[in-house]
């Protein structure tokens, strides 16, 4: 099939792969460029919501996920120096999904898998050490200008998936901006092998705490804890990486003689932003490339796979022959979500977390505990907080 017949997908992340999936299962040719050397393999997200993994099944991912991560059945918000908490049990949810839990697993173990998959299945051609610098469009299909090794090549298709995430070149390239705000403060994810499930009573797989402290989030994988942590208060981005302020922050959580094994750190700062528009002819954005918001609730990379399945959906209907503005479905289903549903949420979980009044904390706590124990509440909570109502909504667009 001739090249001006393919999809070219920019990123080789979860959305960019799993675009790459569907639409090579569907007969579709596609080339994907991703500008790093090989897939990424730092600390990225890790938590994979019910509906992700019912969608991820019939590839086989699901099943490769579970057995390389962890079943969360909860998970809970808590107060640290009392180890009261709210604790909210996904079961509630058995007859709403095929897996009624949150799986912890880590995003570059799911890159492998899919990459698998479409070393096996797919017509994928897929290109790494190739980065997008630019890109043009006309009404026949788009141009990509690639460097390879200090080489340019010119890659034409029919469409572009622009999934090359907050950094988005692709994005750039067609002058969308991410319009919304940066929070001040820095997070840092800190991978230490201590077991904190044997210290800190009650412990779900995932647990958002607050402290006297301010507040730290505790996520359980396969052999180690991710805990997230902030920079007290005066102290720089540069003194909080430092090994002791580390090891201080960790103390604080469980008092220990012998030092924390610390395997990874790494800053980063939370966005709150979308682009006005995630079609720009020919070329659609997805994923961080077209919305970014705080991890609080792993919302984010669900919420790109999502928007993949949604976006892919479309584009089968467009190359079989259907009207090429079916595409505009997809802004119309996918913008409104991220902006009311993910953006909003995670921006709601965060500043509930970033709560430093002592009666306000208790507050909320008791509100959370009234919303667990109550069935009704807590079933329409979790269809929120897991993502279901939000593609219930957007499956209601036309």
């Amino acid at each position: 099939m001739a090249d001006t017949q393919r999809v070219i997908i920019v990123g080789a992340g979860p959305v960019g792969l799993i675009s790459a999936i569907r639409l090579s299962e569907a007969g579709i040719p596609t080339v994907l460029c991703e500008a790093g050397p090989g897939l990424p393999h730092d600390l990225r997200a890790s938590t994979w919501h019910p509906p992700t993994l019912d969608m991820l099944q019939p590839y086989g991912l699901t099943d490769r996920l579970i057995e390389a991560g962890l079943i969360s059945p909860t998970w809970q918000i808590r107060d640290h120096e009392t180890s009261d908490r709210a604790v909210f049990d996904l079961s509630i949810l058995s007859e709403e999904t095929d897996h009624p839990y949150r799986l912890q697993c880590e995003q570059h173990k799911f890159g492998g898998f899919a990459l698998d998959w479409l070393t096996r299945n797919g017509d994928t051609e897929t290109r790494f050490s190739a980065k997008v610098t630019g890109v043009e469009q006309d009404a026949d299909g788009v141009m990509a200008t690639v460097e390879v090794d200090g080489e340019i090549e010119q890659l034409r298709g029919a469409y572009m998936i622009a999934a090359d995430g907050a950094k988005s070149t692709v994005r750039d390239a067609v002058d969308l901006k991410l319009s919304g705000k940066t929070y001040p403060e820095t997070t840092f994810l800190a991978t230490t092998t201590f077991p904190f499930h044997d210290h800190l009573e009650g412990l779900s797989n995932v647990n958002y705490v607050w402290s006297k402290d301010g507040t730290f989030s505790l996520l359980r994988l396969p052999g180690v804890w991710r805990a997230s942590l902030y920079p007290d208060e005066g102290e720089t981005v540069e003194q909080a990486l430092a090994p002791a302020a580390m090891e201080a922050k960790l103390q604080r959580i469980v008092a220990t003689p012998e030092p924390y094994e610390v395997l990874e750190v790494r800053p980063y700062r939370i966005h709150q932003r979308i682009v006005e528009n995630y079609r720009v002819g020919r070329i659609l954005l997805a994923g961080d490339a077209a919305h970014l918001n705080s991890p609080s609730g792993g919302m984010g990379m669900n919420g790109g796979i999502h928007d993949a399945f949604c976006l892919t959906d479309l584009l089968i209907q467009v190359w079989r022959g259907a009207d090429p503005g079916l595409l505009d479905r997809y802004v119309r289903q996918r913008r409104p979500i991220a902006e009311k549903q993910i953006l909003a949420q995670a921006d709601r979980n965060r500043a509930r977390m970033q709560e430093r009044d002592p009666e306000r904390r208790r507050a909320h706590l008791a509100e959370l505990q009234a919303i667990a124990d109550d069935p009704v509440k807590a079933k329409g909570f979790l269809l929120r907080s897991s993502m279901i109502d939000g593609l219930r909504q957007a499956a209601a667009v036309t």
